[in-house]
Protein backbone atom coordinates (compact mmCIF):
# COMPACT_ATOMS: atom_id res chain seq x y z
CA UNK A 1 0.00 0.00 0.00
CA UNK A 2 1.48 3.33 -1.01
CA UNK A 3 1.48 6.22 1.43
CA UNK A 4 0.38 9.71 0.48
CA UNK A 5 3.36 12.07 0.50
CA UNK A 6 2.65 15.71 -0.15
CA UNK A 7 6.30 16.60 0.46
CA UNK A 8 9.15 14.18 -0.40
CA UNK A 9 11.38 13.08 2.46
CA UNK A 10 14.40 14.58 0.74
CA UNK A 11 14.09 18.05 -0.73
CA UNK A 12 16.71 20.55 -1.80
CA UNK A 13 14.99 23.94 -1.78
CA UNK A 14 17.39 26.90 -1.31
CA UNK A 15 15.31 28.69 1.35
CA UNK A 16 18.21 30.80 2.62
CA UNK A 17 18.88 32.16 -0.87
CA UNK A 18 15.74 34.29 -0.52
CA UNK A 19 16.42 35.45 3.03
CA UNK A 20 17.20 39.10 2.21
CA UNK A 21 14.09 39.66 0.15
CA UNK A 22 11.90 37.88 2.69
CA UNK A 23 13.50 39.82 5.55
CA UNK A 24 12.51 43.03 3.79
CA UNK A 25 9.00 41.64 3.24
CA UNK A 26 8.64 40.66 6.91
CA UNK A 27 9.94 44.01 8.15
CA UNK A 28 7.50 45.83 5.86
CA UNK A 29 4.58 43.76 7.19
CA UNK A 30 5.65 44.42 10.78
CA UNK A 31 5.86 48.17 10.16
CA UNK A 32 2.44 48.19 8.47
CA UNK A 33 1.00 46.29 11.44
CA UNK A 34 2.43 48.82 13.92
CA UNK A 35 1.03 51.73 11.86
CA UNK A 36 -2.40 50.07 11.76
CA UNK A 37 -2.36 49.52 15.52
CA UNK A 38 -1.68 53.20 16.18
CA UNK A 39 -3.75 54.67 13.35
CA UNK A 40 -6.80 52.42 13.32
CA UNK A 41 -6.51 50.51 16.57
CA UNK A 42 -8.09 47.26 17.62
CA UNK A 43 -11.82 46.69 17.70
CA UNK A 44 -12.00 45.80 21.40
CA UNK A 45 -14.90 43.58 22.30
CA UNK A 46 -17.22 43.89 25.24
CA UNK A 47 -14.64 42.10 27.40
CA UNK A 48 -12.23 45.04 27.16
CA UNK A 49 -14.31 48.05 26.20
CA UNK A 50 -17.08 47.75 28.76
CA UNK A 51 -20.78 48.24 28.07
CA UNK A 52 -23.85 46.17 27.29
CA UNK A 53 -24.14 43.31 24.83
CA UNK A 54 -27.52 41.85 23.83
CA UNK A 55 -28.05 38.96 21.41
CA UNK A 56 -31.51 38.54 19.85
CA UNK A 57 -32.98 36.08 17.37
CA UNK A 58 -35.69 36.76 14.82
CA UNK A 59 -38.06 34.47 12.96
CA UNK A 60 -37.38 36.19 9.64
CA UNK A 61 -34.19 37.82 8.31
CA UNK A 62 -33.57 40.81 10.57
CA UNK A 63 -33.87 44.34 9.22
CA UNK A 64 -30.66 45.75 10.71
CA UNK A 65 -31.20 49.28 9.41
CA UNK A 66 -34.69 49.52 10.88
CA UNK A 67 -33.53 48.14 14.23
CA UNK A 68 -30.66 50.62 14.29
CA UNK A 69 -33.08 53.52 13.78
CA UNK A 70 -35.37 52.21 16.53
CA UNK A 71 -32.55 51.88 19.09
CA UNK A 72 -30.83 55.09 17.98
CA UNK A 73 -33.86 57.10 19.04
CA UNK A 74 -33.62 55.84 22.64
CA UNK A 75 -30.79 58.22 23.58
CA UNK A 76 -28.46 55.49 24.91
CA UNK A 77 -25.37 56.77 23.15
CA UNK A 78 -23.42 54.68 20.65
CA UNK A 79 -25.33 51.60 19.50
CA UNK A 80 -23.82 49.05 17.11
CA UNK A 81 -25.73 46.22 15.45
CA UNK A 82 -24.38 43.34 13.36
CA UNK A 83 -25.52 39.97 12.12
CA UNK A 84 -24.25 37.19 14.32
CA UNK A 85 -23.72 33.96 12.42
CA UNK A 86 -26.90 34.15 10.33
CA UNK A 87 -29.35 36.76 9.08
CA UNK A 88 -31.82 35.82 11.85
CA UNK A 89 -29.41 36.56 14.70
CA UNK A 90 -28.41 40.08 15.71
CA UNK A 91 -25.73 41.25 18.15
CA UNK A 92 -26.47 44.64 19.78
CA UNK A 93 -23.68 46.59 21.48
CA UNK A 94 -24.51 49.61 23.61
CA UNK A 95 -21.94 51.85 25.22
CA UNK A 96 -21.74 51.78 28.99
CA UNK A 97 -24.30 54.03 30.65
CA UNK A 98 -23.33 56.50 33.39
CA UNK A 99 -23.98 55.07 36.82
CA UNK A 100 -23.84 51.71 38.48
CA UNK A 101 -25.28 48.32 37.53
CA UNK A 102 -28.83 49.58 38.03
CA UNK A 103 -28.29 52.13 35.25
CA UNK A 104 -27.07 49.38 32.94
CA UNK A 105 -30.08 47.22 33.79
CA UNK A 106 -32.41 50.13 33.13
CA UNK A 107 -30.85 50.58 29.67
CA UNK A 108 -31.42 46.90 28.92
CA UNK A 109 -35.05 47.23 29.98
CA UNK A 110 -35.53 50.21 27.65
CA UNK A 111 -34.04 48.27 24.75
CA UNK A 112 -36.19 45.22 25.40
CA UNK A 113 -39.38 47.28 25.60
CA UNK A 114 -38.60 49.14 22.37
CA UNK A 115 -37.84 45.97 20.43
CA UNK A 116 -40.79 44.03 21.80
CA UNK A 117 -43.12 46.91 20.92
CA UNK A 118 -41.77 47.19 17.37
CA UNK A 119 -41.36 43.47 16.68
CA UNK A 120 -43.97 41.90 18.95
CA UNK A 121 -43.70 38.10 18.86
CA UNK A 122 -41.02 38.15 16.14
CA UNK A 123 -37.88 38.07 18.23
CA UNK A 124 -36.38 36.38 21.28
CA UNK A 125 -33.61 37.55 23.61
CA UNK A 126 -30.77 35.03 23.74
CA UNK A 127 -28.29 36.60 26.17
CA UNK A 128 -27.34 39.82 27.90
CA UNK A 129 -23.87 40.75 29.21
CA UNK A 130 -22.48 43.67 31.24
CA UNK A 131 -18.82 44.65 31.55
CA UNK A 132 -17.65 47.66 33.54
CA UNK A 133 -14.76 49.91 32.44
CA UNK A 134 -12.60 48.91 35.39
CA UNK A 135 -12.97 45.24 34.59
CA UNK A 136 -12.23 45.93 30.93
CA UNK A 137 -9.04 47.84 31.78
CA UNK A 138 -7.91 45.05 34.11
CA UNK A 139 -8.52 42.47 31.41
CA UNK A 140 -6.46 44.47 28.89
CA UNK A 141 -3.61 44.67 31.39
CA UNK A 142 -3.87 40.96 32.16
CA UNK A 143 -3.84 40.11 28.45
CA UNK A 144 -0.71 42.18 27.82
CA UNK A 145 1.05 40.63 30.82
CA UNK A 146 0.12 37.13 29.61
CA UNK A 147 1.57 37.72 26.13
CA UNK A 148 4.79 39.34 27.42
CA UNK A 149 5.26 36.61 30.03
CA UNK A 150 4.80 33.90 27.40
CA UNK A 151 7.44 35.43 25.14
CA UNK A 152 9.93 35.93 28.01
CA UNK A 153 9.47 32.35 29.23
CA UNK A 154 10.01 31.09 25.70
CA UNK A 155 13.23 33.11 25.55
CA UNK A 156 14.49 31.52 28.77
CA UNK A 157 13.51 28.03 27.60
CA UNK A 158 15.30 28.32 24.25
CA UNK A 159 18.33 29.92 25.96
CA UNK A 160 18.81 26.90 28.22
CA UNK A 161 17.57 24.31 25.72
CA UNK A 162 20.00 25.48 23.05
CA UNK A 163 22.01 28.68 23.57
CA UNK A 164 21.59 32.43 23.36
CA UNK A 165 21.86 32.88 19.54
CA UNK A 166 19.02 30.39 19.06
CA UNK A 167 16.95 32.21 21.69
CA UNK A 168 17.43 35.52 19.84
CA UNK A 169 16.22 33.99 16.58
CA UNK A 170 13.20 32.36 18.24
CA UNK A 171 12.09 35.54 20.01
CA UNK A 172 12.39 37.64 16.85
CA UNK A 173 10.18 35.08 15.09
CA UNK A 174 7.62 35.16 17.93
CA UNK A 175 7.43 38.95 18.00
CA UNK A 176 7.02 38.86 14.21
CA UNK A 177 4.08 36.44 14.52
CA UNK A 178 2.32 38.43 17.26
CA UNK A 179 2.73 41.75 15.42
CA UNK A 180 1.35 40.35 12.16
CA UNK A 181 -1.62 38.82 13.98
CA UNK A 182 -2.47 42.09 15.73
CA UNK A 183 -2.06 43.94 12.43
CA UNK A 184 -4.49 41.56 10.72
CA UNK A 185 -7.09 42.19 13.46
CA UNK A 186 -6.62 45.95 13.16
CA UNK A 187 -6.86 45.87 9.35
CA UNK A 188 -10.12 43.91 9.16
CA UNK A 189 -11.66 45.26 12.36
CA UNK A 190 -12.24 41.82 13.84
CA UNK A 191 -13.55 41.61 17.38
CA UNK A 192 -10.61 41.55 19.81
CA UNK A 193 -11.64 39.86 23.05
CA UNK A 194 -10.38 37.38 25.61
CA UNK A 195 -10.76 34.50 23.15
CA UNK A 196 -8.45 36.36 20.78
CA UNK A 197 -5.83 36.73 23.51
CA UNK A 198 -6.05 32.97 24.05
CA UNK A 199 -5.59 32.47 20.29
CA UNK A 200 -2.46 34.65 20.26
CA UNK A 201 -0.98 32.65 23.14
CA UNK A 202 -1.71 29.46 21.21
CA UNK A 203 -0.03 30.97 18.15
CA UNK A 204 3.06 31.69 20.25
CA UNK A 205 3.18 28.07 21.39
CA UNK A 206 2.56 26.67 17.91
CA UNK A 207 5.22 28.85 16.33
CA UNK A 208 7.73 27.96 19.05
CA UNK A 209 7.07 24.25 18.52
CA UNK A 210 7.84 24.56 14.81
CA UNK A 211 10.95 26.62 15.55
CA UNK A 212 12.29 24.11 18.10
CA UNK A 213 11.94 21.29 15.56
CA UNK A 214 14.05 23.22 13.04
CA UNK A 215 16.60 24.29 15.68
CA UNK A 216 17.01 20.70 16.90
CA UNK A 217 17.97 19.65 13.40
CA UNK A 218 20.30 22.65 13.04
CA UNK A 219 22.13 21.71 16.24
CA UNK A 220 22.36 18.08 15.15
CA UNK A 221 23.78 19.07 11.77
CA UNK A 222 26.30 21.45 13.37
CA UNK A 223 27.83 18.36 14.94
CA UNK A 224 27.39 16.15 11.89
CA UNK A 225 28.59 18.41 9.06
CA UNK A 226 31.67 19.92 10.61
CA UNK A 227 33.02 21.97 7.72
CA UNK A 228 29.83 22.74 5.84
CA UNK A 229 29.18 26.48 5.34
CA UNK A 230 26.48 27.76 7.68
CA UNK A 231 24.11 28.84 4.91
CA UNK A 232 24.19 25.35 3.36
CA UNK A 233 23.78 23.71 6.75
CA UNK A 234 20.69 25.79 7.51
CA UNK A 235 19.22 24.91 4.12
CA UNK A 236 19.80 21.21 4.81
CA UNK A 237 18.20 21.52 8.26
CA UNK A 238 15.08 23.29 6.99
CA UNK A 239 14.68 20.79 4.14
CA UNK A 240 15.11 17.87 6.56
CA UNK A 241 12.16 19.10 8.64
CA UNK A 242 10.04 20.47 5.80
CA UNK A 243 7.80 17.40 5.38
CA UNK A 244 7.06 17.29 9.10
CA UNK A 245 6.35 21.03 9.25
CA UNK A 246 3.98 21.00 6.28
CA UNK A 247 2.06 17.93 7.44
CA UNK A 248 1.64 19.35 10.96
CA UNK A 249 0.33 22.62 9.54
CA UNK A 250 -2.10 20.88 7.18
CA UNK A 251 -3.59 18.64 9.87
CA UNK A 252 -4.00 21.65 12.17
CA UNK A 253 -5.70 23.61 9.37
CA UNK A 254 -8.14 20.75 8.76
CA UNK A 255 -9.32 20.93 12.37
CA UNK A 256 -9.50 24.72 12.29
CA UNK A 257 -11.42 24.64 9.02
CA UNK A 258 -14.06 22.45 10.65
CA UNK A 259 -14.29 24.93 13.54
CA UNK A 260 -14.66 27.84 11.13
CA UNK A 261 -17.48 26.17 9.21
CA UNK A 262 -19.40 24.49 12.01
CA UNK A 263 -18.28 26.34 15.15
CA UNK A 264 -20.61 29.27 14.78
CA UNK A 265 -20.13 32.99 15.22
CA UNK A 266 -19.07 32.82 18.87
CA UNK A 267 -15.64 31.33 18.07
CA UNK A 268 -15.29 32.70 14.53
CA UNK A 269 -12.71 35.37 15.38
CA UNK A 270 -10.77 32.90 17.53
CA UNK A 271 -10.66 30.42 14.65
CA UNK A 272 -9.62 33.09 12.14
CA UNK A 273 -6.77 34.12 14.45
CA UNK A 274 -5.61 30.51 14.75
CA UNK A 275 -5.71 29.89 10.99
CA UNK A 276 -3.72 33.05 10.38
CA UNK A 277 -1.30 32.01 13.14
CA UNK A 278 -0.65 28.62 11.54
CA UNK A 279 0.34 30.27 8.26
CA UNK A 280 2.44 32.96 9.95
CA UNK A 281 4.07 30.51 12.38
CA UNK A 282 5.04 28.10 9.61
CA UNK A 283 6.42 30.96 7.51
CA UNK A 284 8.46 32.39 10.40
CA UNK A 285 9.94 29.04 11.46
CA UNK A 286 11.23 28.46 7.92
CA UNK A 287 12.16 31.93 6.68
CA UNK A 288 12.70 34.03 9.81
CA UNK A 289 13.90 31.90 12.74
CA UNK A 290 16.39 29.90 10.68
CA UNK A 291 17.61 32.86 8.61
CA UNK A 292 18.30 34.92 11.76
CA UNK A 293 21.01 32.38 12.65
CA UNK A 294 23.00 33.65 9.67
CA UNK A 295 23.52 36.90 11.58
CA UNK A 296 23.80 35.78 15.22
CA UNK A 297 26.20 32.94 14.31
CA UNK A 298 25.41 29.94 16.55
CA UNK A 299 28.49 28.11 15.25
CA UNK A 300 30.24 27.26 12.01
CA UNK A 301 32.03 23.97 12.18
CA UNK A 302 33.64 21.24 14.18
CA UNK A 303 35.42 21.77 17.49
CA UNK A 304 33.17 21.49 20.52
CA UNK A 305 32.78 24.87 22.15
CA UNK A 306 34.16 25.33 25.67
CA UNK A 307 30.68 25.77 27.04
CA UNK A 308 27.10 25.91 25.85
CA UNK A 309 23.70 26.39 27.39
CA UNK A 310 21.75 23.20 27.92
CA UNK A 311 24.70 21.04 26.86
CA UNK A 312 24.47 22.32 23.31
CA UNK A 313 27.66 21.55 21.39
CA UNK A 314 28.97 23.96 18.83
CA UNK A 315 31.80 23.17 16.44
CA UNK A 316 34.48 25.17 14.76
CA UNK A 317 36.76 24.10 11.90
CA UNK A 318 40.35 23.26 12.89
CA UNK A 319 42.25 22.53 9.71
CA UNK A 320 45.72 23.34 11.11
CA UNK A 321 47.19 20.18 12.73
CA UNK A 322 49.63 22.32 14.71
CA UNK A 323 46.64 23.84 16.53
CA UNK A 324 45.25 20.43 17.50
CA UNK A 325 46.45 19.76 21.06
CA UNK A 326 45.51 16.06 20.97
CA UNK A 327 47.48 15.50 17.77
CA UNK A 328 50.50 17.30 19.20
CA UNK A 329 50.46 15.13 22.32
CA UNK A 330 50.30 12.02 20.15
CA UNK A 331 53.21 13.18 18.03
CA UNK A 332 55.32 13.75 21.17
CA UNK A 333 54.92 10.13 22.34
CA UNK A 334 58.09 7.96 22.04
CA UNK A 335 58.17 5.14 19.50
CA UNK A 336 56.95 1.87 21.04
CA UNK A 337 59.56 -0.44 19.51
CA UNK A 338 57.57 -1.97 16.70
CA UNK A 339 58.92 -4.85 14.70
CA UNK A 340 61.57 -4.27 12.09
CA UNK A 341 59.12 -4.15 9.22
CA UNK A 342 57.02 -1.54 10.97
CA UNK A 343 60.10 0.54 11.80
CA UNK A 344 61.22 0.31 8.20
CA UNK A 345 57.76 1.36 7.06
CA UNK A 346 57.79 4.26 9.50
CA UNK A 347 61.30 5.32 8.48
CA UNK A 348 60.34 5.07 4.82
CA UNK A 349 57.27 7.17 5.48
CA UNK A 350 59.27 9.78 7.39
CA UNK A 351 62.16 9.85 4.90
CA UNK A 352 59.88 10.21 1.90
CA UNK A 353 60.05 13.63 0.29
CA UNK A 354 57.42 15.97 1.65
CA UNK A 355 54.95 17.09 -0.99
CA UNK A 356 53.89 20.68 -1.18
CA UNK A 357 51.38 21.54 1.48
CA UNK A 358 51.79 18.16 3.23
CA UNK A 359 51.26 19.66 6.68
CA UNK A 360 53.28 19.62 9.92
CA UNK A 361 55.56 16.92 11.32
CA UNK A 362 52.81 15.97 13.75
CA UNK A 363 50.47 15.22 10.89
CA UNK A 364 53.11 13.12 9.08
CA UNK A 365 53.84 11.07 12.19
CA UNK A 366 50.15 10.47 12.74
CA UNK A 367 49.76 9.27 9.16
CA UNK A 368 52.80 6.98 9.51
CA UNK A 369 51.39 5.52 12.71
CA UNK A 370 48.12 4.70 11.02
CA UNK A 371 49.98 2.93 8.24
CA UNK A 372 51.89 0.78 10.80
CA UNK A 373 48.66 -0.11 12.61
CA UNK A 374 47.01 -1.17 9.38
CA UNK A 375 50.00 -3.33 8.50
CA UNK A 376 49.87 -5.12 11.87
CA UNK A 377 46.19 -5.83 11.40
CA UNK A 378 46.84 -7.36 7.99
CA UNK A 379 49.51 -9.62 9.48
CA UNK A 380 47.11 -10.82 12.19
CA UNK A 381 44.51 -11.72 9.60
CA UNK A 382 47.04 -13.93 7.82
Amino acid sequence: MRHLRLIPDKTDIPFLRWRKGLFAFSIALAIISIVLLFAKGLNFGIDFEGGILIEVGTERPADIADMRVTLGDLGLGEVNLQEFGSDTEVLIRIERQPGDSEAQQAAVSVVREALEKKYAGELTFRRTEFVGPKVGAELIQAGIIAMVAAIVLMLIYIWFRFELPFAIGAIIALVHDVLLTLGMFALFGLDFNLATVAAILLIVGYSMNDTVVVYDRVRENLRKYKKMPLVELLNVSVNDTLARTVMTSLTTLLALGALLIFGGEVIRDFTIAMIWGVFVGTYSSIFVASAILMYVKPGTGTNVAQSGFGGAERTKAADDPAADAALQRFAALPDSGEDEDDDDAGEAAESAPEPAGAGSRAARRASSSRARRNKRRRKKRR
